[in-house]
């Protein structure tokens, strides 16, 4: 089993891990802009943000496939997965 996790970018990562990354990342807007998700956009919070893709498995699934595809694309520019990439 501990082979199948190996690879899995998502291993030891919390919703809440992913989400606070995402949005150091991107900010709210552009989260809100890659995922149409109203708790992005109007008023958005972490907690109101886990509420809602903790019950909505499409809109998880969304949140963490724009994870993995961060990962992949910052890992190919040097960057660490957490580290923003800003001017």
């Amino acid at each position: 089993m501990e082979g199948t996790q190996k690879n899995n970018p998502l291993h030891g990562k919390t919703l809440e891990m992913i989400l606070n990354e995402l949005v150091d990342f991107y900010g709210w807007p552009q989260l809100a802009y890659l995922i149409r998700i109203n708790c992005f956009a109007n008023d958005p919070s972490i907690k109101s943000s886990l509420t809602f893709l903790r019950k909505t498995e499409w809109a998880r699934k969304k949140v963490e496939e724009l994870y993995v595809e961060g990962l992949e694309i910052r890992s190919k520019r040097g960057s660490s997965p957490g580290e923003s990439v800003s001017g």
